[in-house]
């Protein structure tokens, strides 16, 4: 067995491997300390994790369980491509294991998973350290700076991006290996691994895979074998990854042309760019008061530093990893440090992505923005969860010469590094006139510097005496607890989203529930809508099995927005945006898309203007919210016999809708004919035999002359249609919906939804 060492060589297994059973024990044990206020149920993470990925993750285990496809939701928006958008959680195994062994996911297992995945990624830089020879000691400081450091921490309600974070480690280990083994079994591993990470289709993937490139061709260049010696696990792991990843990549491809955001312009991006100052919180983690109330908060981009170009929320800018792995850092900056070839890669990539996460405040995000696949993504700022990842990598490195090479380690410098930084925290303090505020955070974050400097001046002696592992993994384990222990911005008290589960007896929810089974008939499936209640609300019709016509989803269908004017959010009143096409409550889309029961956290004139009175009927007052009726929604199938044609494309624009009788006549941008056909009282109509998540059996009852079926759930290219059992096309039918033509007689119309199939299908440039 070979293993690279310091140089970059292949070096013997040497004394620093021992303790690494050990390493791994105390990481252990420490993550269960640091995850205990989670994984007990007397906190949750909140925000995106509860009112985005609990839904996602309750709908994916209800389908599963229910014997049902999860590749498509009728829940929010009218209709959702479950299999293509990458926070379904349709492709990540941790939680699709979950969800098929988990009828009813509770908040406790899905923070356990997220723990659980971290833990997963620290103990894999615990597996690379040992390959490369480094100390047990080192890599158990780069293990809590990365699992319980930095934005893994501050951020851990960004589910998707966590989950992403977490296969870089374990993708990194094991392309290490299989380059240092010339392996390509473990190039298949490292593929597969890769996949995983890849599947997480957001921007901190992205990131990584540039980071793994870079690493992967450093190696080719600079390993001592011949490089053709390293195609074998590379090709083998290219194959492997490709493999998973081809057919969820290709769908989301197709979402990302087909939704509200293909691309992102410059301005836009710019505006997630993470200030200078936020770096300040690498050795102070409440120095701007991110753990406190909202009104404390003065760090960027708050008021205090004039930042109002900047669009992040408060904790996004806290990068705190331990004040062992800052000073590890400060300590390693000395002739030397750069001299182990591994360690180059990961100093320039953490370079890079300094300068990437800083956005507009670096005249190089510009250069960067033109690089094929960074305008797909908003935020530069989520370049902090690889920045830290990395940024724990060299700091154990750090560590690991600071334990085997004290005598270069020159205290009176780091002591003075320390006294500078501190300093400049505190007259950043003085500046923006917030000393009070800031001296309890900059006491505390004092106090563990001091203990962080005795650990790492005494580095050598503790290993001398067996008792460097257990006084790091306690130091570590003692500074994070309290530093980035729970907060507002990353655990809140379960009771507080009791509406996201399923057994709730949520007084809203409940009620809800009844009248939709009052108001069940064959041809009908009325939606809801939630406005303006909480955070967590909208999504959840996910959990609850109701139809949403909006939902929470930075990612949505663009005719859907174009048509209705759907927002990421309803969190808020003015977060409930209309459209020239749907103006109002009381308006012909209201009724199309079937919204029978409106429940919103304020009067539904504060959130309407245009509403009338008797528009819509106020049915109750709950605890959470005003609960109303539109007794003009429509049913969800309809049977036309009047075909008019229309330009949708200028109806979105200027929002002008025919005067038709929209229950028998049907909008089509292809047919210019209307039947008048006879539909005599008692004979024609349509209505729903079966409702399933991606198939949907509806029996029409036609009448002479023919006529369309029209399904008010939102058209979507991959939904295939058959009557009789013979394919007939899905024509979009009054703005954004779906109908089929059909001959006089009676018929089974099925709409099936075959995701894999349209993509075939426009890839080869074929139609319906």
């Amino acid at each position: 067995m070979r293993f690279v060492g310091d140089q970059g060589g292949v070096n013997d297994r040497h004394s620093s491997f021992d303790g690494y059973g050990a390493a791994a024990l105390v990481f252990l044990l420490g993550a269960g300390v640091l995850a205990f206020p989670w994984i007990s149920g007397a906190v949750t993470i909140p925000w995106d994790a509860k009112a985005h990925f609990q839904p996602q993750f309750a709908f994916l285990a209800h389908a599963l369980h229910n014997g049902q496809s999860p590749f498509w939701t009728p829940n929010v928006f009218a209709g959702s491509p479950q299999i293509a958008d990458p926070q379904s959680l349709i492709f990540a195994p941790f939680f699709l294991i979950a969800a098929a062994l988990a009828p009813e996911p509770s908040f406790m297992l899905e923070d356990g998973l997220v723990f659980a995945m971290l833990a997963m990624g620290g103990l894999a830089i615990l597996c690379y350290f040992r390959d490369r020879g480094w100390h047990a000691g080192g890599a158990l400081v780069a293990a809590f700076a990365f699992a319980f450091g930095g934005s893994a921490a501050w951020r851990i309600q960004h589910t998707g991006q966590v989950m992403s974070l977490a296969w870089l480690p374990v993708t990194l280990w094991l392309l290490a290996r299989a380059l240092d083994r010339r392996s390509a079994a473990w190039g298949a591993a490292a593929g597969v691994a890769a996949a995983f990470l890849v599947l997480g289709r957001d921007q901190v993937a992205f990131l990584e895979v540039l980071v793994l490139t870079a690493y992967a061709i450093y190696r080719l260049l600079t390993d001592e074998e011949r490089i053709v010696t390293a195609f074998a696990p590379l090709l083998s792991g290219l194959v492997c990854g490709l493999a998973i990843i081809a057919v969820p990549l290709a769908l989301t491809l197709e979402l990302a042309a087909q939704s509200n955001r293909p691309a992102i312009d410059l301005e836009g991006a710019l505006r997630g760019s993470l200030h200078p100052a936020s770096f300040l919180t690498l050795i102070s983690a409440n120095l701007y008061g991110t753990d406190g109330p909202l009104k404390d908060f003065w760090g960027p981009p708050s008021a205090a530093f004039g930042t109002r170009d900047i669009f992040l929320a408060r904790n996004m800018g806290d990068v705190y990893m331990g004040a062992l792995p800052a000073l590890a850092l400060l300590a390693a900056f000395r002739r030397g440090f750069l001299a182990s070839r591994e360690i180059r890669i990961f100093v320039g990539a953490a370079i890079a992505l300094v300068f990437y996460a800083l956005g507009r405040f670096t005249p190089v995000f510009e250069w960067m923005f033109h690089f094929p696949g960074v305008d797909l993504f908003r935020r530069p700022a989520d370049a902090t969860f690889p920045l830290c990842a990395i940024s724990a990598i060299i700091a154990g490195y750090s560590f690991h010469l600071a334990a085997t090479e004290p005598q270069r380690l020159s205290l009176r410098v780091l002591a003075a590094a320390v006294v500078v930084l501190f300093a400049v925290a505190l007259l950043v303090a003085v500046a923006k006139d917030r000393v009070a505020a800031a001296a309890l955070p900059l006491a505390q974050s004092a106090g563990f510097a001091a203990l962080a400097f005795l650990v790492i001046a005494f580095a050598a002696r503790l290993e001398t005496r067996g008792w460097a592992l257990l006084v790091v993994g306690a130091t570590m384990t003692f500074d994070l607890a309290v530093s980035n222990g729970p907060n507002e911005s990353t655990a809140l008290p379960p009771q507080q989203f009791d509406a996201l589960r399923a057994d709730t007896r949520n007084d809203t929810i409940a009620y809800l529930r009844e009248r939709l089974v009052a108001t069940s008939a064959p041809d009908r499936r009325d939606r809801i809508e939630l406005a303006g209640i909480d955070f967590h609300w909208p999504n959840a019709s996910l959990v609850h099995g109701f139809d949403h016509d909006l939902g929470y989803n930075p990612i949505r269908l663009k005719l859907f927005e174009d048509a209705t004017g759907a927002g990421d959010h309803l969190a808020l009143p003015e977060q409930r945006v209309f459209s020239p096409l749907y103006p109002s409550y009381r308006s012909t889309m209201a009724d199309l898309i079937g919204l029978r029961f409106i429940a919103t956290g304020v009067p539904i004139e504060e959130i309407d203007k245009n509403l009338k009175p008797r528009d819509v009927e106020f049915l109750a007052r709950t605890k959470d919210a005003y609960i109303y009726e539109n007794r003009n929604a429509l049913p969800r199938v309809l049977l036309a016999t009047c075909a008019v044609h229309i330009d949708f494309a200028q109806m979105i624009e200027d929002g002008l809708w025919p005067d038709v009788d929209y229950r028998t006549t049907v909008l089509l941008e292809g047919s210019p004919i209307c039947r008048n056909s006879r539909n005599e009282p008692g004979g024609g109509g349509a209505r729903i035999r079966s409702y399933a998540d991606t198939e949907v059996v509806i029996e029409a009852d036609v009448p002479q002359g023919g006529g369309y079926v029209v399904l008010n759930d939102v058209f979507h290219p991959s939904w295939t249609a058959e009557v009789d059992g013979a394919p007939t096309p899905i024509l979009r039918a009054n703005v954004m919906f779906r109908a089929v033509a059909v001959r006089e007689g009676r018929h089974e119309v099925r709409f099936v939804f075959r995701p894999l199939e349209g993509v075939w299908r426009r890839l080869v440039g074929s139609r319906q």
